[in-house]
């Protein structure tokens, strides 16, 4: 069995090799010298960042148990995550672009830090408070970053397609790379030196440190529109007017909440799929066989995004069809394949086949990252950026938080064939996002001629 997964991990590992070794001068683009190097600043600090997330994942749970609280009591820790995430994380969000995203960027290693710290206590209310912090500090992760970049690259000048370089070696590096040896550096230090579940969570304490130091005098500070200084409400305002008003933006909230509630939805339920009967699972190894999947989508993506076609709207429909179908493989073979009734074991004919889909979802975990990043670009206004990126989390944390609370109450089937529905409306939703943006594009082409045709000249919001 180790033998399986150690052929699926480097068969894995031989396709990401020769993608990258692979690309040609159509695939590469000509950067300057300033831009590499705001690009390698970059790539550090989320690397870094991520790096402080990533170190955390594989022992919250067990270090929860180890601290004798049951399967509820953790249960209501990780939905305090999440539940913090959605109620304080849009305030949090529209506060960066008022406030400034570098100030941000700290806030998130600060309060990740000091969520690192209370695992140090067996205590549960100080447990609980770590988790409302750790929900505050993701909704910075997965924002005031991105908010920073999109805007100081285009206050320096580069050019955009440039963007989409920074998005896709993030991806691959922050998402992938660094997620791999933040599982098998954080094992090392729990089994391999037997310092306790806690370590994990001190490294990641000194990586976030580390992050903050390099943040503080290489970043300059960004804000959302200058010319306006709005309070927090009129920022709110500002936000949803523009999802109102603008269906581009609207369908882009819909696509990332459907796609981002399945992907938390399936980080819980792969293990019980994979394991019905209990079956012995390397974990750490699919584990790091999951990321690198997600590495490899990530180096499609980025081979993708370099070429003028197809464009990232019309890709994206059929990487959301391919996990869509991925996620109905536990419904599929439930039927199909007799199930295993012995406890205990190897993995089961059908649990092969659910682990290869699911490499396959990873793959489109990978592409999506980079991709919904470029289209954010592409759409969100810059004036309030992170109050709309952390709009679009609210209803994907609402979702996380009923699936946690009533995880139990279904079979396994039902929630897999669940977010496989979503994912197949989010390539409808994606496919009309396309249809909406090349009208707006035909727009913009035309008015040239219209205005020179009528003699005057007539501004388009697009």
């Amino acid at each position: 069995m180790e033998l399986f997964y150690c052929l699926a991990f480097g068969g894995l590992s031989m396709v990401v090799a020769a993608l990258e070794l692979s690309k040609t001068n159509k695939d590469r683009v000509a950067i300057s010298s300033a831009f590499n190097s705001f690009k390698n600043n970059y790539l550090v600090v989320y690397s870094l960042a991520m790096a402080g997330d990533w170190l955390q994942g594989p022992y919250v749970y067990y270090l929860y148990s180890q601290y004798g609280f049951d399967k509820g009591d953790i249960g209501r820790l990780f939905i305090a995550g999440f539940g913090s995430s959605m109620l304080f994380g849009t305030i949090v969000g529209s506060l960066a672009d008022k406030q400034g995203r570098k100030r941000a960027c700290v806030t998130y290693c600060i309060a990740y830090i000091l969520s690192c710290i209370t695992k140090h206590s067996p205590e549960y209310k100080v447990l609980m408070l770590g988790r409302v912090l750790g929900g505050i500090a993701t909704s910075l992760l997965f924002s005031a970053f991105e908010s920073w970049l999109v805007a100081e690259h285009f206050k320096k000048g580069f050019d955009p397609q440039w963007l989409s370089l920074t998005f896709s070696k993030a991806i691959f590096l922050g998402n992938g790379l660094v997620a791999i040896i933040s599982g098998l550096f954080a094992n090392v230090l729990v089994d391999n030196l037997g310092l306790g579940p806690v370590a994990p969570f001190d490294a990641a304490a000194i990586l976030l440190a580390i992050a903050m130091v390099i943040i503080l005098p290489s970043w300059s500070e960004n804000y959302g529109d200058p010319s306006e200084s709005n309070d927090l409400i009129a920022q709110f305002k500002v936000a949803a007017v523009a999802i109102a008003s603008d269906e581009k933006i609207a369908l882009l909230g819909a696509i990332q909440s459907l796609f981002e509630g399945s992907m938390y939805t399936f980080v819980f339920l792969w293990t019980p799929a994979l394991s019905p009967n209990d079956e012995d699972l390397p974990h750490g190894f699919i584990f790091a066989t999951f990321m690198l999947s997600s590495m490899l989508g990530s180096s499609i993506a980025s081979r993708l995004l370099a070429r003028p076609t197809p464009k990232v709207e019309s890709y994206m429909q059929i990487v959301f069809a391919i996990s869509s179908f991925t996620l109905m493989l536990p419904t599929f073979t439930s039927f199909l394949v007799a199930p295993s009734t012995e406890n205990g074991g190897s993995i089961s004919f059908g649990g092969r086949i659910l682990f290869f889909g699911f490499c396959v979802f990873e793959a489109s975990v990978g592409i999506f990252w980079p991709s919904i990043m470029k289209m954010r670009s592409q759409y969100i206004p810059e004036e309030a950026r992170s109050t709309i990126m952390n709009f679009f989390r609210i209803p994907l944390n609402i979702f996380v938080c009923i699936v946690l609370y009533n995880v139990s109450a279904f079979p396994i089937t039902v929630m897999f064939g669940m977010c496989s529905i979503f994912l197949f409306m989010a390539s409808i939703l994606q496919r009309r996002l396309m249809v909406v943006a090349e009208i707006h594009r035909s727009r913009a082409q035309d008015w040239p001629s219209l205005n020179e045709r009528d003699g005057e000249t007539a501004p388009l919001n697009i």
